[in-house]
């Protein structure tokens, strides 16, 4: 589904706004939030309105990963999927169950529960893991600064910033309500932290 051009700081415009969609009757925030006869379930994002995944994923796996990871996707990853897992309709949402379901590789991350070949998710990064692996950054100590120049940048730590309940998260590197796009770059909707000389690896990874 295509959208119009998108504006730096917002979610209008972008892949994110279904207001001209067809199933959300012109608005923007009710594919996922409604201020009425919400998911109380939900505890991890407010007012949530859309079906969450009931997919089984496959997590990723190395002999290299020294964290501790969730047996399934937790938090606002586990929202994330509910729709790029390619089986949760993106119109199923307020009680109904859509049609439309995200097919293409790129956007369907966790197509046929297939997390293997994606960066970890709901997995525990804190100041003991960095101990363990020199090869990460303390994220209580490393500052860094998201939405860089736009009209929501902030600066703190790693771990306030990007780390919610200390797990890296979808939301770790992406901000599904800001499309700010910094100058000069290639491109980065939704990304916190530019990657621009891999900019957003190297705020956590120690290399």
């Amino acid at each position: 589904m295509a959208a119009g051009p998108a504006l730096s700081g917002t979610i209008v415009g972008t892949d994110h706004d279904f207001s001209a969609s067809g199933f959300s009757l012109g608005q923007i925030c009710v594919v996922c939030h409604t201020p009425h006869n919400s998911d109380t379930s939900v505890t991890t994002a407010p007012l949530w309105n859309h079906t969450v995944t009931q997919t089984n994923f496959t997590m990723y796996s190395s002999p290299t990963l020294d964290a501790a990871q969730d047996a399934q996707p937790t938090g606002t990853s586990k929202l994330c999927l509910s729709c790029h897992d390619g089986a949760t309709a993106i119109d199923s949402f307020g009680g109904n169950t859509g049609t439309f379901v995200m097919s293409s590789a790129t956007a369907a991350v966790g197509k046929n529960g297939d997390l293997t070949n994606d960066h970890p998710i709901s997995i525990t990064y804190d100041a003991a893991l960095a101990t363990t692996d020199p090869g990460l950054h303390d994220p209580t100590a490393k500052s860094v600064i998201i939405g860089e120049n736009g009209d929501k940048t902030r600066s703190g730590t790693v771990a306030d910033l990007m780390l919610p309940s200390n797990k890296v998260q979808c939301s770790s590197c992406h901000d599904v309500h800001n499309n700010f796009v910094a100058p000069g770059t290639d491109g980065e909707p939704f990304l916190k932290v530019s990657k621009a000389k891999s900019k957003i690896c190297l705020t956590c990874h120690n290399k």
